[in-house]
């Protein structure tokens, strides 16, 4: 067996897992401080009930006494409200209790995904991540609140039952101690096929969930190509290997429960066999008999419910084992203990020496070899090549979101792996081709970068990209709702929001990757002048498959399998005739160079 499937092993018969919300309890005292007392107060309440039926049936009855047996109805009625009180209040603090502390999970957990680094996204679905959010930490809501409280309370009513029965029949209460064990032993040993079917069940519905979530997503190209049918069966499998899963964890708390139930009702009747002879050879009253059954009662009914408890808990031990990996996961990309500073202000130098570089996910496969390139403050460089030359790779690095295996990224002359990466991406603003807008209103997505930027910043650089015109003409102007991922807008529409963003973000680098790609060719022109606008006076990287957009870039760098292997201006790199020559009869007509030559002129 390898060292995983042992930890794995070790994990599905445990509820350590349940040990990490302890930090998350212990923030709130006061509430778990009210819940232990109304636990407490309830239990007591419980426990004396036996105790008045004794003195009620030894001395009521067998006195013929009414007064007597009238004042303690009275009696146990003020206990029923005390135990309704205790039970109300248990309630209360537990659910809230419950609430709160998943509330924080949630915040602590979702925190700390955001700030993973890109090598964790390459290789888990974000599906299944949310699934881990809201369905895993339901499951622990269940077991903080309503499940440990009834545990609990079983518990503390089961150990003082116990105690109790000695007290009442020391004889009878030795039968009864010997068959714990014979019914604690399945409730242990069906428990952890609980935990392990449980978090098998997770899983699956975790994967189930990761596809819908996907295939919802992208409705419209599934419906476009006719996918639903097929969408809609892999999905079905998917859910019924959850439902397989599930059933086989229900099964097994099934029998758990059938097994405790018989076990514990079974030694309840024994031991009342053998009272009863007691009471009739006179070694034993009618009245301590009621007593010691009910305790037994107490007991039973306490273990019960526990072994109905262990198997919620151990859902909960699964869920809360599916969280704490996450928040276990630690990112390659952290701030160092001692972060260097960057200059301030920012000259906006960019520098890569002998980058060489692999995605996590496919270390086999170089993605940069060598990669050596200097851009000054103030210039603009385009960055070309065939696809999977290493041009996004680039703006990883230099985002950030993965350290170079070989080699130094440098940001004003500080080696990017010694900053804080907060502080490094303040320094760059990114406008991508594949633009993301969130499900909010358009002055929150252009704000994105800047939160607490005023409505009149905010429409200024709308203004400068070209966007104040259509958002004025919406129904709600800046506070529309542009709905999931902006479905609600155009490309062009969504490229020139996510333009005015990087423009309010105002950073010293300018990352634009196809910036214009969307757009159409008026639109184009004028979010062009936008740009030149917007690139004046700062370090500009442009990632361009489009050749006509880099024409007055001040070099163009052509990658080739993650090097640099042409750098010049456009003109040059036409008479060269090497790859970006290529590159441009490509895109243009037998006359390519003349024609670009005249974009060229007319820039």
């Amino acid at each position: 067996m390898t060292d995983a499937s042992q930890t794995e092993k070790k994990k599905s018969r445990s509820l350590k897992p349940l040990g990490r919300l302890t930090p998350y309890v212990m923030r709130y005292r006061g509430l778990v401080t009210g819940a232990v007392i109304a636990l407490a107060l309830a239990a007591i309440t419980s426990l004396a009930l036996p105790l008045a039926v004794r003195r009620m049936i030894d001395h009521g009855f067998s006195h013929s006494d009414g007064r007597f047996i009238n004042s303690y109805f009275v009696m146990l009625m003020v206990m029923a409200v005390v135990l309704a009180l205790a039970s109300a209040m248990r309630y209360y603090f537990v659910i809230t209790l419950g609430e709160r502390i998943v509330s924080d999970l949630r915040r602590d957990v979702f925190a700390h995904v955001t700030r993973l680094s890109a090598s964790f996204f390459d290789v888990n679905q974000s599906g299944e991540i949310v699934s881990r959010l809201t369905a895993d930490t339901t499951q622990i809501k269940s077991a903080v609140g309503a499940t440990a409280s009834v545990a609990l309370r079983n518990m503390i009513l089961c150990l003082g039952a116990i105690g109790m029965m000695v007290v009442t029949s020391p004889k009878l209460a030795s039968l009864v101690l010997a068959a714990i064990p014979l019914i604690v032993f399945p409730l242990v040993a069906f428990g952890r096929s609980v935990r392990k079917r449980s978090r098998a069940a997770q899983d699956t519905l975790a994967e189930a969930s990761a596809f819908a979530n996907e295939t919802i997503s992208a409705t419209r190209t599934v419906q476009a190509f006719g996918g639903e049918t097929a969408a809609a069966d892999r999905y079905g499998a998917a859910v019924e290997t959850a439902y397989s899963a599930a059933r086989a964890a229900i099964r097994s708390r099934s029998l758990l429960t059938g097994i405790a139930i018989t076990l514990i009702f079974g030694s309840v009747v024994a031991v009342l066999w053998v009272g009863a002879h007691n009471v009739l050879e006179g070694t034993l009253s009618a009245g301590t008999l009621g007593q010691f059954l009910l305790y037994s009662v107490i007991a039973a009914g306490s273990l019960g419910a526990l072994s109905e408890v262990w198997g919620e808990l151990s859902q909960a031990a699964g869920a809360a084992d599916r969280l704490t990996e996450l928040l276990d996961e630690v990112s390659p990309i952290s701030a160092p203990a001692n972060p260097a500073a960057l200059p301030d202000p920012s000259f906006g130098r960019v520098e890569f020496t002998d980058v060489h570089f692999a995605y996590p996910s496919r270390p086999g496969t170089s993605a940069l070899h060598g990669l050596n390139f200097a851009i000054k403050p103030g210039e603009t460089v385009a960055i070309v090549g065939p696809s999977g030359a290493g041009k996004t790779t680039i703006f990883s690095l230099l985002l950030r979101f993965y350290d170079p295996q070989q080699g130094t990224v440098a940001i004003d002359g500080v080696d990017a792996r010694t900053v804080d990466p907060d502080r490094l991406r303040e320094r760059m603003a990114i406008v991508p081709q594949d633009v993301t807008i969130f499900a909010a209103s358009i002055h929150a997505n252009i704000a994105f970068g800047r939160p607490g930027a005023s409505r009149d910043e905010v429409r200024a650089a709308a203004v400068a990209a070209q966007a104040d015109e259509f958002i004025a003409r919406l129904d709600k102007g800046y506070d529309t709702e542009v709905g999931e991922r902006g479905i609600m807008l155009s490309g062009g529409q969504r490229q020139r929001i996510a333009i005015a963003r990087a423009i309010l973000k105002n950073a010293p680098v300018l990352l634009l990757d196809e910036a214009t790609s969307a757009l159409d060719a008026e639109s184009e022109t004028l979010v062009q002048r936008a740009l030149d606008g917007l690139m004046d006076g700062r370090t500009t990287l442009i990632i361009a498959h489009r050749l006509a957009t880099v024409l007055k870039a001040d070099r163009i760098l052509v990658l080739d399998q993650g090097r640099v292997v042409e750098e010049g201006t456009h003109q040059s790199l036409i008479r060269h005739g090497g790859i970006y020559a290529k590159l441009a009869r490509l895109q243009f007509d037998a006359g390519a160079e003349e024609i670009v030559a005249a974009a060229t002129a007319a820039h």
